[in-house]
């Protein structure tokens, strides 16, 4: 699958996976971590420093986890992976194109005024 039609067949699903409140709280607080982590990483490498790429991938674990957490909350579970590639790619669109998108769309407060607790 082409990667524009991958942003497209997540984005067509996007609001189906993100309906609890718990993981869309844990989203706007998960996501930007990852990004955080994810500049960190390329500006570590750039500065040649191995305790801020440590610091920077911890940060992007860290926010995966607790996205998994809040997926596994969800009443209907995300698609499984096809494979690491696909495991990556997918992650990487979700937090760079997807969320953000979600929520400049205003996504994201309609998901969490319709959620219920749980």
């Amino acid at each position: 699958m082409r990667l524009v039609e991958l942003v497209r067949w997540q984005w067509d699903g996007y609001h189906l996976y993100h309906r609890s409140r718990k993981n869309l709280l844990i989203h706007i607080v998960a996501v930007p971590l990852f990004l955080l982590g994810n500049v960190g990483v390329v500006l570590s490498f750039v500065q040649w420093t191995s305790i801020g790429l440590f610091f920077s991938l911890a940060l992007m674990a860290l926010s995966l986890a607790l996205q998994g957490r809040g997926h596994a909350i969800e009443s209907l579970p995300s698609i499984p992976f096809s494979g690491k590639l696909n495991a990556i790619t997918r992650l990487l669109l979700e937090q760079w194109i997807n969320f953000p998108r979600f929520v400049l769309t205003g996504g994201w407060l309609r998901a969490f005024k319709q959620s219920q607790l749980g």
